[in-house]
């Protein structure tokens, strides 16, 4: 990656995962609130991280070996944006609904997350986060969609847990993109 591409992406990725980390505490240490506090921290979540993706998608368009996972980015980007904004429009949605979206979301980020893990480009750092990342949302995606009667609890503290293990993981490759920008300037002096 270019000095311009780190420069842009390390801020939005910590944010993201910040903010994965505070949903994940949320789910998993009080999993009884109702649906629509769920489905508000939930909608929140993917919109947030809909923009950021939108915002280092697009910003980094011009980084030519990259151009497909920008590409995919960006698509990911409006879909989370998209289930975020239909979410906080309609807050009594059923609890079925809310399941269905968050797996699709899940999903959705896990395929585009392993393609970008596999065959884009960038440090090795990157990619592992990227395949880890993409393995842990299919499985949480594939879970809520195939046992959708024993969601309940289960279903927000799967939730809860995945948010908690990537939050950590985006902290730390967006602190290792800030890094490698630091390490960039040095040189070029």
């Amino acid at each position: 990656m270019d000095v311009y591409s780190l420069n842009q992406m390390w801020g939005a990725v910590v944010l993201r995962g910040f903010l994965a980390i505070a949903f994940g505490i949320a789910a998993v240490f009080w999993p009884g609130e109702t649906l629509v506090t769920l489905l508000y921290l939930f909608a929140t979540y993917v919109l947030v991280s809909g923009v950021m993706n939108q915002i280092v998608g697009l910003f980094n368009l011009n980084d030519a070996g990259s151009f497909w996972g920008r590409i995919l980015l960006v698509l990911l980007g409006f879909f989370e944006m998209g289930v975020g904004v239909y979410l906080l429009r309609h807050p009594h949605a059923t609890f079925a609904t809310l399941i269905l979206l968050i797996g699709l979301v899940l999903i959705v980020r896990g395929v585009f997350e392993l393609f970008a893990g596999i065959f884009g480009d960038g440090g090795a750092t990157y990619r592992v986060v990227l395949v880890l990342g993409g393995l842990l949302a299919l499985a949480a995606g594939i879970l809520m969609l195939f046992q959708p009667v024993a969601a309940g609890v289960a279903f927000v503290w799967i939730l809860g847990v995945y948010a908690l293990i990537t939050g950590p993981l985006l902290v730390a490759l967006g602190y290792d993109a800030k890094h490698a920008l630091a390490r960039a300037g040095s040189r070029s002096r």
